[in-house]
C-alpha cells in the first residue's frame, strides 16, 4: 500500500477440469504478468501438476500449490496419507510452494 511500501500480488488458479483449459489458463497468467500461479493438485490431479510445474519452469514462473479437499486423504489417523507425504509428492511432481493452512485443533 501507498502507506506502508508493501506490495500486494495474488495467485491466478488455473486448476480446470482438463489439462488443456490448465494450460490455457496459465498461457493467459504469463500473458498479463502474473509470476506466480496457483493449482489445486489434489483435485486437479498429480499428472496435471506435473505437467504445470515443468510448464512453470520452461517459462519462468512459481507455482503456488493449494491443497483443496485434503482433509478427505489426511484427517482420519485410522486411514489416508499424512500431509507430510502429500507434501514431500507436491515438491516430487515440482510445485514451488505449498498452501498449508492455518495451525489448529485436532
Amino acid at each position: 500500500t501507498a502507506e506502508t511500501g508493501e506490495r500486494k500480488g495474488h495467485y491466478l488458479n488455473v486448476t480446470a477440469p482438463t489439462s488443456d483449459e490448465m494450460m490455457k489458463r496459465a498461457e493467459y497468467a504469463k500473458e498479463i504478468g502474473s509470476p506466480i500461479i496457483m493449482h489445486d493438485y489434489i483435485t486437479g490431479g498429480w499428472s496435471a501438476n506435473t505437467q504445470l510445474a515443468q510448464w512453470c519452469q520452461d517459462n519462468g514462473m512459481l507455482l503456488h500449490i493449494h491443497r483443496a479437499m485434503h482433509a478427505v486423504l489426511d484427517r482420519n489417523p485410522h486411514h489416508g496419507i499424512h500431509f507430510r507425504v502429500l507434501a514431500k509428492i507436491l515438491r516430487l511432481s515440482g510445485g514451488d510452494h505449498l498452501h498449508s493452512g492455518t495451525v489448529v485443533g485436532v
